[in-house]
């Protein structure tokens, strides 16, 4: 019995394990890209891969972290964005801001932001998908509270090993149209 021993192992190493975490959930995230029509690494639906249920499972708490400290950082971008300027980067204006009083609030205010960047980076190993996460994805769960993905299984077992598999995909944007349920409509009968 696997008493107190959080996880799945999967049937592999540590290491080899992390390495499958950061790729899948880069690829969950890139899915988000923009992709040009026919290109081979455009996905068949955005926002969502096909894996087996156990990493499905596993893969879930490690994407909706990264989300949660993406969304922790849009305070700190909006606070910094009030300190930034638009001019031309070297331009003339640029360099008075930059040696200005401007330059050192909005590097106070977007300094715990870029940690944040730095975190994800780290987990993920992959600048386009820290881009999107921060970007795309953060601001488009900025009101939720958790439970930025869902996991459907899947009929078809995989080829080979009959394993059972399963969707993780983002919540929010193949959801299904709640129906809503009407009264009977009661007709009254009329009267002669």
């Amino acid at each position: 019995m696997r008493h107190r021993i959080k996880g799945r192992r999967l049937g592999r190493t540590g290491t080899h394990r992390a390495a499958m975490y950061k790729n899948m959930a880069a690829s969950l995230i890139r899915t988000l890209g923009e992709f040009e029509p026919g290109d081979k690494k455009a996905p068949k639906v955005q926002g969502r891969i096909v894996t087996t249920v156990a990493k499905a499972k596993e893969l879930r708490p490690f994407v909706e972290k990264l989300i949660t400290l993406a969304k922790k950082s849009l305070p700190y971008e909006e606070q910094a964005a009030q300190f930034a300027t638009k001019a031309e980067r070297n331009s003339a204006e640029w360099k008075k801001w930059r040696e200005g009083e401007g330059w050192q609030k909005w590097t106070k205010a977007k300094a715990p932001a870029v940690a944040a960047r730095r975190r994800a980076f780290a987990a993920l190993r992959d600048k386009e998908a820290v881009s999107l996460l921060f970007d795309t994805v953060a601001p488009r769960f900025a009101d939720r509270q958790g439970g930025y993905l869902r996991i459907v299984r899947i009929a078809a077992r995989r080829l080979g090993d009959s394993g059972e598999q399963a969707l993780v995909e983002f919540v929010g944007v193949h959801d299904r149209a709640k129906r809503s349920k009407a009264a009977p409509l009661v007709v009254e009968p009329k009267q002669a």
